[in-house]
């Protein structure tokens, strides 16, 4: 079927099936490769109604059509791909709308980097952006209900939406935000398409109440499945379908509009750096920083420090001569460091404030309890320029170590499917060993990155994947470790999501009644599969696996 002919005269942005564009769209930040058969750039959100009816209109006779919603690419599970026909938000739909020091409204395809000036210049943030800020866009942050270093003060991003525009299947754009009880009675009412929604998704909610309630992983954050225990309470009487939106990977509906809730910026930040040489430490360390309430508790492990080194002159080219010149300088100070042995694992323990002096007095309360790890500290005015801090080289190698090990190591790629587990910090002392020996043991060359106030990380093994011996490690590799996870009772993901990569994974996670929940979850709201196919409740093992990349 040509649907690309049939579909260029029904919007006003592009259509476009050319080889590079079909090239470039065949991959996100994953390690999978699926070729569309064309890629679609609306202008609007009457474009993006037009496509989802005609897909809609076609589905029963050509039920290979599909729609996957698309904007920077910087996924790393497999969700922003598909067969059949990609849609672009970050090409049009890009627009900041109005913002004011508590809410900021914004179209998808806006990158966090340039929204989040937008919000500064009111003295304001959205806290929950993930490592990658100056790559992602704040829709694909609301399709994987992301967090990062922020997280463990503020949450997630389902934590931070006051206000969606969803186009649903029926192809017509509706607003979503939290209800009173008398006011879903209401929608209920209109028995039409979206009172119907509202009406299926409290029948299910109501029925399996203490099941879903139950079903809430004992994490401080998770990605995985469709998060149906913050949709009803019956305590405070809202439901919230935001809640089942933010974190579905466009496979309920496509995002139109976000109206974000925004914090205070706290201009000043002081960080405690700790050098690690003994996990065994984690068991008494972790608690005493976590006492003293920390907006951020992050690390990385001596692989990342050793790389960063290693790749140094790659930062010129990303940061500029002036702000490499001042990394090298401010690197050799902690050279000293290097004299007693490459730590274990680096920590970073921030604070931030509205005065300098507020900052120092919690960093030095902190740092009196810690000399004995030789923690150091540096405190930044970050109202200027952070990377004039001297602690920013710390944020250097945490923030970008995936971008250097992505385009920097000789014949290796990185394989992002261990990459986002998160277990209780209480359980790490003897977690993280076992899960170095299964590092070690299918020989992965990886880092372990992330934030260790909340348990939450990132191991990015290196692979030659295109190599029938590395591709032979992925499956059993990932089992071991994911079964390590389930039983000190983690989540699979904490902010990356399921996509293709973990979606098989559900059961696993959850119990079979849960998934078959999060199944009539997706009928109810695309009953003809219109939207992302393969993911969530909807993903295999078999289909995952034969989709990994042939070369990079």
């Amino acid at each position: 079927m040509n649907f690309s002919d049939e579909l260029k005269p029904l919007i006003k942005g592009e259509v476009e099936t050319d080889a590079a564009t079909i090239e470039k769209y065949s991959h996100d930040a994953s390690m999978f490769e699926i070729k569309p058969q064309a890629v679609a750039f609306p202008t609007d959100s009457a474009d993006v109604q037009a496509l989802i009816k005609y897909v809609a209109k076609n589905k029963a006779t050509h039920p290979e059509l599909s729609l996957t919603a698309r904007s920077a690419g910087t996924d790393m599970a497999g969700g922003a791909i598909n067969d059949s026909i990609i849609v672009d938000f970050n090409r049009h739909l890009n627009a900041i709308g109005e913002v004011t020091p508590i809410a900021a409204t914004t179209q998808p395809g806006v990158f966090y980097r340039d929204f989040e000036k937008a919000t500064l210049a009111q003295n304001a943030i959205m806290p929950s952006y993930p490592a990658s800020r100056d790559l992602c866009t704040v829709g694909g942050m609301v399709a994987n209900n992301s967090g990062g270093e922020k997280s463990l003060e503020y949450g997630k991003v389902k934590d931070f939406v006051n206000e969606l525009h969803v186009v649903f299947s029926d192809g017509n754009e509706y607003v979503v935000k939290p209800l009173t009880k008398a006011e879903l009675d209401a929608k209920i009412a209109q028995n039409d398409f979206e009172g119907n929604i509202y009406k299926q998704v409290y029948d299910l909610c109501e029925a399996n109440y203490d099941v879903i309630k139950a079903a809430k992983p004992t994490v401080s954050k998770n990605s995985m499945g469709y998060t149906l225990w913050e949709v009803w309470d019956r305590t405070t009487g809202i439901f919230d379908l935001t809640k089942l939106i933010v974190g579905s990977e466009g496979t309920l509906g496509f995002v139109t509009n976000i109206t974000y809730r925004l914090v205070p910026h706290r201009p000043h930040s002081g960080l405690l750096v700790l050098f690690l040489k003994d996990i065994d430490d984690l068991g008494e360390l972790i608690p005493k920083v976590l006492e003293h309430k920390p907006a951020t508790f992050e690390c990385f492990d001596q692989a990342t420090l050793l790389l960063t080194i290693k790749f140094m002159p790659y930062f010129l080219k990303m940061l500029g001569l002036k702000k490499f010149i001042h990394l090298v300088l401010s690197l050799i100070p902690d050279g000293t460091q290097l004299l007693r042995g490459v730590p274990k694992m680096v920590l970073m323990v921030e604070f931030n404030g509205e005065t300098a002096d507020e900052v120092r007095a919690k960093i030095k309360a902190l740092h009196s309890e810690l000399k004995q790890y030789h923690a150091r500290y540096e405190i930044n005015g970050f109202e200027e320029d952070a990377t004039e801090g001297r602690s920013e080289k710390f944020w250097i190698m945490r923030r970008y170590a995936f971008q250097v090990l992505r385009s920097k190591v000789k014949d290796k790629h990185t394989a992002p499917f261990i990459d986002d587990f998160i277990v209780r910090p209480e359980y790490l002392v003897e977690f993280l060993p076992q899960l170095r020996d299964l590092i070690k043991k299918y020989k992965l060359f990886s880092t372990i990155q992330g934030h260790i106030g909340d348990g939450n990380f990132h191991v990015i093994p290196l692979m030659k994947i295109e190599d029938l011996d590395e591709r032979a490690k992925l499956i059993p590799a990932q089992k071991e470790v994911n079964d390590l996870v389930l039983k000190y009772h983690g989540s699979l993901s904490g902010e990356h999501n399921d996509g293709l990569v973990r979606g098989f994974w559900l059961e696993a996670q959850f119990g079979k009644p849960v998934v078959d929940l999060f199944r009539e979850v997706k009928t109810i709201f695309d009953p003809q599969g219109i939207f992302n196919p393969h993911k969530k409740s909807g993903a295999t093992k078999e289909y995952t696996f034969a989709h990994i990349r042939d070369h990079f």
